[in-house]
């Protein structure tokens, strides 16, 4: 495959270009991530409370609701959320340029309607500027062509990050959407136990980070932008974080370790553009999980495996 045609693949999606959208949509769905939070077991990581990639945007997948079950799509193709429940009954709202305040009270309104629950802790989670969704009448652009292109960049990330989960036999986590920080990530764990983490992050409960790395972990991800990191970036760091790790010689050159975020950073760029965009970034889920796993003592015969089914 030529340049262009992976660039073409893995879609163009400067930060400053479509910030505004990114910063309303963010909220929107975090909106949606805590319905399924609300009304789901409590999963050890959160994994609970995460949303997932579809073929055409994101899901929350079936949430439990009694003796039935429901699911809430956002789609970017047509620019729908979709509500579905278990009775074959559907309700769709558009998704067009309107403040956090509408959307919110929108969505409320529709799950009320159908009978289903409504009520979640209405504040953002892990954004500095918590402002009530029932209050936000700051964020409010949505351009479709832009949210298409941040779902097209997350369904090549999520297809790579398949494949890389499929060398594991450990315990690893689903390739899923934290909606805290807009990521999407899959973890793998050592089996062993971690230290407490210190917690700290805006907004939400130390319990809550505390149980998320509540066992080693090498995690990576891939999100738009922000925190010092002013472009959309694939990332990988471990917790605890073993000693000479931010030394260790990950791969490609492009690849760096930023001191603040305590990660190893791959802008999007030095992917989308490549030759073989998916061999790149699989060099560098590996190459940093190899650094993690090497540095940490982990028990690599155990945990990982050949990809592909059973000999």
């Amino acid at each position: 495959m030529s340049a262009s045609q992976v660039a073409e693949a893995w879609p163009a999606l400067p930060l400053e270009n479509w910030k505004d959208t990114y910063e309303t949509l963010h909220r929107w769905l975090q909106i949606v991530g805590k319905v399924r939070l609300a009304q789901s077991p409590w999963l050890n990581h959160s994994w609970h409370a995460t949303l997932y990639v579809s073929a055409r945007g994101l899901t929350t997948g079936p949430i439990p609701y009694g003796s039935t079950a429901f699911q809430v799509d956002l789609d970017f193709c047509e620019h729908q959320l979709v509500i579905r429940k278990s009775d074959g009954v559907i309700r769709s709202l558009p998704l067009r340029p309107q403040s956090v305040a509408a959307f919110y009270r929108e969505l409320m309104s529709a799950l009320r309607d159908l009978g289903l629950p409504e009520k979640i802790h209405a504040q953002p989670n892990e954004l500095p500027d918590a402002i009530p969704f029932a209050q936000d009448e700051l964020h409010g652009a949505y351009d479709p062509a832009a949210a298409q292109r941040f779902w097209r960049a997350l369904v090549q990330a999520d297809r790579v990050f398949t494949a890389f989960r499929a060398r594991f036999q450990g315990k690893c986590s689903p390739v899923h959407l934290f909606w805290g920080g807009l990521d999407l990530a899959v973890t793998r764990f050592s089996g062993r136990v971690a230290p407490p983490h210190p917690g700290g992050v805006p907004n939400l409960p130390d319990s809550v980070v505390r149980d998320a790395y509540s066992h080693e972990v090498s995690s990576a991800g891939f999100w738009p932008g922000g925190q010092g990191v002013p472009h959309a970036a694939f990332y990988s760091y471990a917790y605890p974080e073993p000693d000479g790790y931010r030394d260790a010689p990950v791969r490609p050159s492009a690849a760096y370790y930023h001191p603040d975020l305590h990660e190893f950073i791959l802008p999007y760029d030095a992917v989308r553009t490549a030759t073989d965009a998916d061999a790149v970034l699989l060099e560098f889920l590996q190459s940093t999980y190899e650094a993690a796993a090497n540095l940490g003592r982990w028990d690599r015969g155990a945990l990982e495996r050949k990809a592909g089914a059973p000999a």
